[in-house]
């Protein structure tokens, strides 16, 4: 593929559960390196486009293409190991095992185990709460502190895609503020690309290169994020301006 391809693309997508249909023809893509933002009301599809990205839902059309690959043909486990990492929504830590070993589960990738070491550093680096608490059982963290973990372990497998879902959900301001701030230095500093689904949607256009605006299962708007800020529609539903 040439250098310029997007990594992700998503074309004509449609998906759903048990017969009833969520994302009706969603397309969107993620440039290599780039930090994209996914914004929408609750129930506009957005965690189930993330879902069937990673595999946990399959498609009833459409296509998935990560770094020239059909990801329609690759099963869930395999796009781990391809450069896919999918921080769910809520979390979803292993509250019995401790904070370390939940990082070494997240290294189970092939790139991952290589990466090991380096991606330990780097992990402790961005969140040093995580290198006191490397024995800490991970059901004892507070909110903050498991959503750190929860991003760890998706950097633990080295991606090449980053896709967070709802990073700040149920987190006061002050520590959401703090997520966002790690967010953005692990985009700068890393280079990975990060797909971005967040209910703040300020904080997530300003922060983003691009945005897609998800509704009732479509894409309505899309663009860079100064447009879409700019957007009347996008003030005055998701700003409150």
């Amino acid at each position: 593929m040439p250098e310029h391809s997007p990594l992700l693309e998503v074309k004509s997508l449609h998906a759903g559960y048990g017969g009833l249909p969520v994302l009706h023809g969603v397309t969107l893509k993620v440039g290599r390196g780039e930090l994209v933002a996914v914004v929408g009301p609750n129930g506009a599809g957005k965690s189930t486009l993330f879902k069937t990205i990673s595999g946990i839902v399959t498609p009833t059309a459409g296509e998935i293409v990560f770094d020239g690959v059909s990801l329609l043909a690759v099963q869930p486990y395999r796009r781990a190991h391809l450069g896919i990492a999918h921080v769910p929504e809520g979390r979803q830590v292993f509250p019995s095992l401790s904070v370390r070993e939940n990082l070494e589960i997240g290294a189970s990738s092939g790139k991952g185990r290589r990466a090991w070491n380096e991606s330990c550093e780097k992990i402790y680096a961005l969140f040093p709460i995580l290198a006191e608490r490397a024995r800490q059982l991970a059901g004892t963290l507070s909110g903050g502190e498991q959503q750190m973990l929860a991003i760890g372990r998706g950097l633990a497998s080295a991606p090449k895609l980053l896709m967070l879902d709802e990073p700040s959900m149920g987190l006061a301001p002050a520590i959401a503020d703090e997520i966002f701030e790690r967010i953005v230095a692990i985009h700068r500093d890393t280079h990975v690309s990060v797909l971005l689904v967040e209910q703040r949607v300020a904080e997530a256009l300003h922060f983003a290169a691009r945005g897609y605006v998800l509704e009732t299962g479509k894409v309505i708007l899309e663009g860079d994020n100064e447009a879409l800020t700019d957007t009347a529609r996008i003030r005055r539903a998701y700003l409150g301006m």
